[in-house]
């Protein structure tokens, strides 16, 4: 799935529009006030989403990333109304912004057809269960009994007495990165008993916590499945080239230049 955040007074006119160009299922995200009082915010942002066979949800307590992992799954597009902090790809309506993927001074000025080329060129949203359920999918799912999974996550500390690491930054050798990863797949699933695999690496910056890497394999039986989750988890860091900046309470280094 593509997630991007559609921002300025037009952002809901903007998405209209992307949404009727969009070939593909989608999901929009509007995060705004839930209460006003003479236009005081009383009651916090709220998250509504919407998915484009008329299922509406809403309620203050989903998150606008809670929001995209749900559709994450079972969408091509997320259209993020309203949160310009959601670490995402910015469409900007209403002003021209260098730091944009795409700024207009209107929704009526905005192309659909270029700007939904410009969505589909940037890093996919994937989860753990966006690639179970893509797997799942699979014309080899019919000789499937087994799904394995690995999820590598940022580690805020290896004992007590580390610096916390308040986030990791990682960096792709573009083009290269995605064929070494393709590569990797297509031996994998010349494996007898592989059916499908698929590998996913975040880049930029990813806080303490989250998630970083996921390797998610279909195969006939669970013995197969295990020896591709791990062989696939040790190419990726292997051979695929990825570099990783770590930032502590107290230093900022390129992992890289300390082994």
């Amino acid at each position: 799935m593509y997630a991007v955040s559609v921002l300025g007074p037009e952002a809901a006119r903007a998405v209209e529009r992307l949404s009727a160009a969009a070939d593909g299922r989608v999901g929009i995200v509007r995060h705004e006030p839930t209460d006003t009082d003479g236009g005081v915010l009383k009651a916090g942002y709220g998250t509504e989403y919407v998915v484009d066979d008329g299922w509406h949800g809403s309620g203050t307590e989903l998150s606008v990333t809670g929001a995209i992992d749900r559709l994450a799954p079972d969408h091509r597009y997320a259209f993020v109304i309203g949160a310009p902090g959601a670490r995402l790809p910015e469409i900007v309506v209403g002003e021209e912004r260098a730091d944009a993927l795409v700024s207009a001074p209107s929704a009526d000025a905005l192309d659909p057809a270029a700007t939904i080329e410009a969505v589909e060129g940037t890093e996919p949203y994937e989860t753990l269960e966006s690639l179970a359920a893509a797997v799942k999918r699979s014309d080899e799912a019919t000789y499937s009994g087994a799904i394995a999974t690995f999820t590598g996550r940022v580690r805020a500390k290896e004992d007590p007495a580390d610096e916390r690491t308040r986030y990791l930054e990682f960096e792709k050798y573009d083009g290269v990165a995605e064929d070494r990863m393709e590569a990797i797949e297509t031996d994998l699933e010349d494996r007898e008993g592989v059916l499908d695999v698929r590998l996913h690496h975040r880049t930029g910056r990813i806080p303490g916590g989250e998630d970083i890497v996921f390797v998610v394999v279909l195969a006939g039986h669970r013995e197969e499945a295990f020896a591709a989750v791990e062989d696939g988890i040790n190419r990726l860091k292997d051979e695929v080239p990825l570099f990783k900046k770590e930032v502590t309470d107290g230093e900022t280094f390129w992992v890289h230049e300390r082994e």
